[in-house]
């Protein structure tokens, strides 16, 4: 596995989540003798141009086809291969998702979806290719297991952990490039087991992809106020880390959720429906995306219109603890 260390995290920063993920899978070529890619027309934009180049034998492009891409995907599964599949998000989840929930759900087949570009970073694309609600879907499907990694370093663990697991997953990238660095340095990635960057003693912030940066800032900005808030980077979220559920409920008067995903459905809905079943809980705030749409811009304009800056998810909390 590539080394995590502060020099590559600077230029997997640059790269974004999809160059990141080219740069993983190239590295992953070299030692994985069973691993196909495949791609919807999409080999620049996912990063898989030195990929196709270099393991040509290993890479299948099927065109704009992305329900039979994941038809493709399950047969190569069938015989004995690692599949990564990739397409922009809302495709994976959308127009794909008859196939995702019978090829990889219901026959449980060893494909890794990857959900290329969710939430806003299609910027000035519009809504026809924001992954507003791929998470909802695809946790939705039985067996499927739903990651999303905070940053480049986490696309790195990601792609090598999904490859060892056994069974379908969907891996959601967010962001742009310029993506933010959360991890400089080494650490441990584990399916379903969330990691906490950031401890505090008032309330919890479990965030997912993008937003995790975005709330170890909101984190930092309320400390200078005398509110003490624990992060959580809840990269799987299915199955979903009850454990770190559990202990934000018992050690925090307020829990929110942050994701760069509709508010419907997602982290949030994931959250909410573990703590449905609890005896005691503290009340949970949701930040995300409102339930509608709205007009087209580029990244960064999108993250401050609905929300989704540091600053912003500060503002919000320290008026919910009023």
């Amino acid at each position: 596995m590539l080394p995590i260390n502060a020099a590559n995290a600077r230029v997997w920063s640059m790269l974004g989540s999809r160059g990141t993920f080219g740069v993983a899978m190239l590295d992953l070529g070299a030692t994985a003798d069973d691993l196909m890619v495949l791609t919807a027309d999409l080999s620049t934009t996912s990063g898989l141009d030195r990929f196709r180049s270099t393991y040509p034998a290993k890479f299948v492009n099927v065109g704009i086809a992305e329900p039979n891409m994941i038809g493709v995907a399950a047969g190569l599964a069938k015989e004995g291969n690692v599949v990564f599949a990739t397409t922009f998000a809302t495709f994976a989840a959308m127009r794909s998702y008859e196939q995702v929930r019978l090829n990889l759900g219901y026959m449980g087949l060893n494909v890794k979806v990857v959900g290329l570009a969710s939430g806003f970073a299609m910027g000035m694309f519009g809504n026809t290719h924001y992954g507003m609600e791929d998470l909802a879907l695809m946790r939705a499907v039985p067996g499927l297991t739903v990651l999303s990694p905070a940053d480049g370093a986490a696309v790195v663990k990601m792609v090598h952990a999904a490859y060892r697991h056994k069974g379908p997953v969907y891996i959601r990238l967010t962001g742009a490039m310029g993506n933010p660095v959360v991890y400089k340095q080494d650490f441990d990635l584990e399916i379903g087991k969330a990691i906490t960057p950031c401890e505090g003693a008032d309330l919890t912030i479990i965030a997912t992809g993008t937003m995790v940066y975005e709330s170890m800032v909101a984190a930092r900005l309320l400390k200078e106020d005398g509110i003490s808030a624990t992060v959580v980077d809840m990269h799987t979220i299915k199955p979903l880390d009850t454990s770190a559920v559990d202990r934000a409920c018992a050690t925090s008067k307020l829990i929110v959720t942050v994701e760069e995903h509709g508010i419907i459905g997602g982290l949030g809905g994931a959250v909410a429906e573990y703590k449905a079943g609890l005896k005691q809980s503290p009340r949970q705030v949701f930040i995300g995306i409102p339930d509608r749409f709205g007009k087209a811009g580029d990244y960064k304009y999108l993250l401050g219109k609905y929300g989704l800056t540091g600053a912003q998810i500060a503002e919000r909390i320290a008026k919910e603890l009023e």
